[in-house]
């Protein structure tokens, strides 16, 4: 036991005497969560599941403290809670942050979500950033929190639950909100009494915006690998044949096309897609199509259609989105006379 409290003495010293150690230590950890995601990605669950248990830890901060405190004699000072604040923050841009560069379709919406994530990951490791400005800014802060959260559930329910991409977009919503609350609630006991009430308000049209445009927040659990617009697809090899960008409108119409798609998804997801036709961006058809995750080059499938309207002529889309509407990919060609 003495040992121990040893132990607990000296880290608290080198924290509380050594920001700069602090500051290391935080962006070393938020790099390695980007690096190792990136090397192998089987290693997102294990970090998921620790991202997870940080924040409930969290939720129980102050209780925590006491307990050491009353164990072990040693008042752990403020500061290292907000060092822990500021490396959780860290680990769930950081680690999320490669699956978003990975599906962003940068000529998309979609492209500000992703930004904001690069730009919020960069202020948490800049220390004048995140402290100086951030930090003192109670409303910021709760949102710049939630935000956070909100962003490694959405990589976090795919991988630890399975759930279907709208399924986690709504429980990460909610969840965020939720958790946000009760996790910073000190920030507001000294402050005025209509400033929680303000903070909720703030969240839920945060939610509230995110769930109306949910085609801005890109599929983070999954990825389209490839897609093709072909005339035929081999059953046997499950690949298309030649790719298609321009054809005649009487080949259209009596051949019709194959649109073939790779996604990868996480291992025992089941989610269901839509290959949406769209002619001079106005939607034309919608073809449901399942999948199932766990292969590496992305679970292959097609759909064929055959029904074209009359006068084809014109620049086609062919996205493919989730049941949320939100992009996973797409690709263009043109019809002409």
């Amino acid at each position: 036991m003495k040992h121990v409290k040893s132990l607990i003495n000296q880290f608290t010293y080198l924290m509380q005497n050594r920001p700069g150690l602090m500051a290391a230590l935080a962006f070393s950890s938020g790099l390695a969560s980007y690096v190792l995601v990136e090397r192998k990605e089987s290693l997102a669950q294990f970090i998921a599941l620790f991202l997870l248990l940080s924040w409930l830890w969290l939720l129980i901060d102050n209780w925590l403290r006491d307990r050491v405190e009353q164990r072990f004699g040693v008042a752990l000072s403020p500061n290292i809670m907000r060092f822990a604040l500021q490396m959780v923050h860290q680990e769930c841009l950081f680690f999320a942050l490669p699956f978003f560069l990975a599906v962003t379709s940068w000529d998309h919406p979609q492209a500000v979500f992703t930004v904001l994530i690069m730009l919020c990951a960069v202020i948490s490791l800049i220390d004048p950033l995140y402290y100086k400005k951030l930090a003192p800014n109670r409303t910021l802060f709760v949102l710049f929190h939630a935000f956070a959260l909100f962003v490694v559930l959405l990589v976090i329910l795919p991988i630890l639950l399975n759930l279907t991409t709208s399924q986690s977009l709504a429980t990460a919503l909610i969840t965020a909100v939720a958790l946000t609350i009760p996790s910073l609630g000190q920030l507001v006991i000294n402050g005025h009494w209509w400033r929680l009430p303000l903070l909720v308000f703030m969240l839920c049209i945060f939610s509230g915006g995110l769930w109306l445009v949910p085609s801005w927040v890109p599929p983070a659990a999954l990825r389209l690998t490839g897609i093709t617009l072909s005339h035929q697809v081999d059953l046997e090899q499950r690949k298309p044949g030649v790719s298609i960008k321009e054809l005649e409108a009487y080949t259209l119409h009596h051949q019709g096309l194959y649109s073939w798609t790779a996604v990868k998804a996480p291992r025992g997801l089941n989610e269901k897609i839509f290959h949406v036709w769209l002619l001079n961006n106005k939607e034309v058809d919608r073809i449901t199509l399942d999948i199932s995750g766990g292969r590496e080059q992305g679970y292959r499938a097609w759909t064929h259609k055959l029904n074209f309207p009359k006068n084809a002529v014109g620049q086609w889309q062919v996205k493919v989105v989730t049941e949320s509407e939100q992009l996973i990919g797409l690709t263009k060609f043109t019809v002409t006379p």
